[in-house]
């Protein structure tokens, strides 16, 4: 379906063997200079515990590209995304209208944030469907704490393997499609997507590999062990704290 809008209108060791993607990554003082910009001083509180300089480096988040934040939230990775790639670059932050009910603030927000000149390179979308769209060939798909979420009833169930191959599609050759969410107990498979709203980092990587991706890394700044793994992530002894994974996949192909 056509992008469809209701808005305002590191690198290194994780990719041994593997071609580069069409832009080179960010460097690590490109990321520390977006991090720093004066746009962030709310963000910034939240930074000690979601580690945007590691898991941006994941991405290879660069200046001049399109990037889709699916499901932005109160788009603190947005912004960032948005300060990295610079003029030449977009940021899609995308929301399935089914989970828009369930976040207008949040997209409120985001549409002001849009508005403003500092970040006149996104664009906030809402549209209809479950799977997303995006209307450019894009250098990373990013979910945050949202793959699980394609298994339960309230998006109508397309399937987090769904979601993958949709990610593999609106990519283009060099891409990346980054993985984060909170981690289930081995074994569970996606049996704890809709009650405890965590999945099994085992099955997320078989998914996104029969895709097509190739396994291109991970970041373990997300891990806590003192997560049981076996309660609710809203629960109120590990909210803001659980064990998530945060997984690279790249579309095979691009240049150096």
């Amino acid at each position: 379906m056509p992008f469809s809008l209701k808005s305002s209108i590191l690198r290194g060791s994780l990719l041994l063997g593997i071609t580069a993607p069409l832009h080179a990554a960010a460097a690590p003082s490109v990321i520390a200079h977006a991090l720093a910009d004066p746009s962030r001083m709310e963000d910034r509180a939240q930074d000690a515990r979601r580690h945007p300089a590691e898991l941006v480096a994941l991405a290879h988040v660069a200046r001049g590209q399109a990037v889709l934040d699916l499901i932005p939230g109160g788009g603190y990775w947005t912004r960032i995304f948005s300060l990295i790639v610079g003029p030449t670059g977009h940021v899609y932050a995308v929301w399935p209208n089914a989970y828009a009910k369930l976040a207008t603030s949040d997209v409120t927000a985001l549409r002001k944030t849009a508005a403003l000149q500092a970040y006149g390179n996104v664009t906030v979308a809402v549209q209809p469907q479950a799977l997303p769209t995006a209307p450019t060939p894009l250098d990373v798909v990013w979910t945050s704490q949202n793959y699980h979420d394609y298994a339960d009833p309230f998006l109508g169930r397309p399937g987090p393997d769904a979601l993958a191959r949709d990610a593999f599609r609106l990519l283009r050759p060099g891409g990346y499609f980054i993985v984060i969410d909170h981690r289930s107990a081995p074994g569970r498979g996606m049996a704890d997507t809709d009650t405890l709203h965590r999945i099994d980092p085992a099955i997320v990587r078989r998914q996104a590999e029969a895709a097509g991706f190739v396994f291109a890394g991970e970041s373990k700044v997300l891990a806590n062990t003192s997560d049981p793994l076996t309660i609710k992530v809203f629960d109120p002894s590990i909210r803001g704290r659980t064990s998530q994974f945060a997984y690279a996949f790249r579309k095979p192909g691009g240049v150096r």
